[in-house]
């Protein structure tokens, strides 16, 4: 938790909140990958690239 307070100083004082939406974007992407690799859901993913 102290990572994710260290986060939001840092873009509360550097003023950087245009790079939440993709940290956010790049996190839900890479979740879609580990949680799907190896299942029957991976050839749905290859077409959405």
């Amino acid at each position: 938790m102290n990572f994710l307070k260290d986060l939001f100083g840092f873009f509360s004082k550097r003023k950087k909140f245009w790079l939440i939406p993709i940290i956010v974007t790049l996190l839900l992407f890479g979740s879609l990958v580990v949680l799907t690799s190896g299942s029957a859901i991976a050839p749905f993913i290859y077409t959405v690239f």
